[in-house]
């Protein structure tokens, strides 16, 4: 295995190299960058034979309690201002995403003793709001705002839901973007917010028992205060609040002490009997299921499936007869029916594997609705509660679907569509006749029409098929090259499929075209597509995006002086690799949240996870797989480098942002070329969710500015889409 390369082993100038390999490099500022001092620390360690420096390892050290590292992050994003505001489109792209942002979006309602509760976004709110109503065409009230919460908008409404009758809401609150959750209670008629308060939830449900007397959630143990946002999330169980108690008398429901690293999440059935606790070890759709009897007479807790081995997710039931989605004997997933008095080797087909893969299914109206992938756009086929086929949702185009959720006896539903140039549309379902009809449709600044999204197919590095999805004015000419801006993850199941973005049209509007390359290591394809791009098998989730961006040279889209590549958590790992393995390739680079030190990813907070994707770095056969692929042990000192602007935050306990830290430092020392290797450092936000749209506002604008700059796209203040 190779020693760590040269580039952290010296401390250079970033720009002690010329790069004029790029037509677009005179719309960046061309000013030597001074970069901030990092430290460099003597720690090198042997791994299985091989020595590994880690010079930036103080780095990881949370931002709240060392000061030192807190005087790096001020540091450099003092230098990423200063470059950005010296960009040409940034108050540009600013302007036009905030135009875009403001518009009217809801989310999917939720029916509970007959009032619908639902999600709404007025435009540029920072955070959503939550209303209900008395009847479908009931005037909408307000029940929750948090925008009045904190100042700077970052205290966030997470999860929701009503009680059986409709009288109670449980809701959670998000800190900054943090994982962790305060769960709490309000009375809907009155808009009291009740004395019960959970806290330390995390990866949780949370589900009301039918009668309304207090509900099932998940949380770890309390942890040191200085370790709240890096400590390992282990011993998760389950607990029960009963109303008007405190805390500390909850009652605990189920923990497996003996097995710490196993989550437990938890579902009430539908017809209230049973708690289903779903249980995993890591990011895998590998469980065991404990069913828990929720009546007098029942016994104890009911192994039903054990040895973490399939997929098992509860859709419904009926009476004893349970329904599930499993990948057991189908790689592309299928609904089966089990007797929970009976062995579950004994479940039967209800709906079989197809070549489609299948994402989700519910039961509603006596009715099985499932949703299935075909070449990761959405269909949605409808069975009876025995397999017969009924026919098909009729969805409004090509794009994804997304909801579907109800009662049992109840045959109204609602659900999500969106694609590429269409913002969110939410459509009411009737189940018995099969009729769809918008119930809030958005009115936006722009005219899909002006836009063209195409779906197109090329090979791998070793022949595999992979989808790919281009969007871009209908008015470009498809003669000459453009920037391209080419998104990808590759990851843990995730199945990308075709969604509305403000951030993205605004790049789009500018000339830009955008692409999304469907790896493998995501779900679109069923268990051996996830297979394929995971463990030994990661070089070809990056062998599959150097050859979505091949292709996009070979077919004229766009040249490598005029290409930037963009991916999120998984993603940012994404990038940072690819870079590493073809910096010839791109112009600009935008690693966000990203996994960079794959040594060491499994010490901190959810990282233990994320072992099912990517191996055991104490593992000899691993180490090697991840030692070659790691961002931060792989880069090239000597050879010239894209544009780079990493981004991170400081409250994200996902990905802790140290590893973007260490991996900033890293190139700033290497050789690599006079192109800028910026980080940007969010305060007050976590991984993605609960983000205000100011601060989303704020930080696209920079990124699309950045790669602007650096791949040619002249910004315009009136783009010609909106002309």
């Amino acid at each position: 295995m190779r020693v760590l390369v040269a580039c952290l082993l010296l401390s250079v100038s970033a720009c002690a190299m010329s790069d004029t390999s790029s037509p677009a490099a005179s719309q960046a500022p061309r000013a030597t960058l001074a970069y901030p001092v990092s430290e460099r620390q003597e720690i090198v360690e042997d791994h299985f034979g091989t020595a590994v420096a880690d010079p930036y390892r103080w780095l990881e050290e949370d931002v709240r309690v060392s000061p030192k590292v807190r005087q790096w992050v001020s540091e450099q994003n003092a230098l990423t201002e200063s470059y950005l505001a010296a960009l040409p489109g940034r108050a540009a792209f600013a302007r036009r995403m905030t135009e875009l942002f403001s518009y009217e979006r809801f989310g999917v309602p939720e029916k509970k003793g007959g009032r619908y509760f639902y999600s709404r976004n007025t435009g540029l709110q920072n955070q959503n709001v939550l209303y209900v109503r008395e009847g479908l065409d009931g005037a909408p009230k307000m029940l929750i705002d948090p925008n009045t919460w904190s100042a700077d908008g970052a205290t966030a409404l997470a999860e929701w839901a009503p009680s059986e009758d409709g009288k109670r809401l449980l809701y959670s609150v998000q800190e900054g973007g943090t994982d962790w959750r305060i769960v709490k209670v309000l009375d809907v008629d009155s808009g009291t917010i009740l004395p019960d308060e959970v806290h330390w939830v995390k990866f949780s449900n949370i589900a009301w028992a039918k009668d309304g007397s207090g509900f099932f959630y998940s949380r770890v143990p309390e942890p040191k205060a200085e370790q709240q946002f890096q400590s390992l999330n282990e011993n998760h169980a389950v607990y029960f609040h009963a109303l008007g108690t405190a805390q500390t008398q909850d009652r605990l429901v189920f923990a497996q002490p003996d097995r710490p690293k196993l989550s437990n999440v938890v579902q009430v059935s539908d017809d209230g009997q049973w708690l289903i606790v779903t249980s995993s070890e890591g990011t895998d759709d590998r469980y065991e299921i404990t069913l828990i009897g929720l009546g007098a007479s029942h016994a104890a807790p009911l192994r039903f499936v054990t040895g973490l081995e399939n997929n098992w997710s509860y859709v419904g039931n009926l009476g004893d007869t349970f329904y599930w989605i499993t990948n057991k004997d189908a790689p592309r997933l299928r609904i089966v029916a089990t007797d929970i008095r009976r062995p579950v080797s004994e479940a039967r087909e209800i709906v079989g594997e197809d070549r489609s893969t299948l994402e989700g299914a519910s039961l509603v109206g006596g009715r099985l609705i499932a949703s299935y992938l075909t070449d990761a756009r959405t269909e949605v086929r409808t069975f009876t509660p025995d397999g017969k086929r009924l026919g098909e949702v009729a969805l409004p185009g090509i794009g994804t679907a997304a909801g579907f959720s109800g009662e049992v006896d109840d045959a109204e539903t609602f659900f999500a569509f969106s694609t590429y140039n269409v913002p969110t549309t939410i459509y009411r379902y009737d189940a018995e006749s099969g009729r769809i009809a918008a119930w809030a449709e958005p009115k936006v600044a722009f005219d899909p029409n002006d836009f063209a999204v195409e779906q197109r197919f090329y090979r791998s590095k070793d022949g595999t098929r992979i989808p790919l999805f281009l969007v871009r004015r209908k008015d470009l000419d498809p003669a000459k090259r453009h920037p391209t801006l080419l998104y990808g993850y590759g990851g843990f199941n995730v199945s990308l499929t075709p969604s509305f973005s403000s951030t993205n049209l605004a790049w789009v509007e500018q000339g830009g075209v955008y692409a999304v390359a469907i790896l493998r290591g995501g779900g679109e394809y069923g268990k051996a597509w996830h297979d394929a791009g995971r463990l030994a098998n990661k070089q070809n989730v990056f062998d599959d995006f150097i050859a979505a961006a091949e292709y996009l040279v070979e077919e004229k889209v766009t040249s490598p002086q005029q290409l930037a590549i963009y991916g999120r958590s998984n993603g940012g790992l994404l990038v940072g690799a690819v870079v590493n393995q073809r910096p010839d390739l791109f112009a600009a680079a935008l690693p966000a949240v990203g996994v960079m030190d794959m040594l060491r990813f499994d010490r901190w907070t959810a990282g233990r996870y994320w072992v099912d994707d990517y191996g055991h770095p104490d593992r000899a056969a691993d180490f090697r797989i991840l030692r070659a692929y790691s961002p931060y042990h792989n880069i090239r000192s000597g050879t010239r480098y894209p544009a780079i602007l990493a981004t991170t935050a400081d409250t994200d306990d996902r990905v802790v942002p140290g590893h973007s830290f260490k991996y900033a430092a890293a190139l700033q020392a290497a050789e690599t070329g006079d192109a800028p290797k910026l980080i940007r450092i969010e305060t007050r936000a976590g991984h993605g969710s609960g983000k205000p749209t100011e601060k989303v506002i704020e930080e696209y604008a920079d990124m699309w500015a950045f790669i602007a700059a650096h791949t040619g796209l002249e910004v315009e203040a009136a783009p010609a889409a909106r002309r």
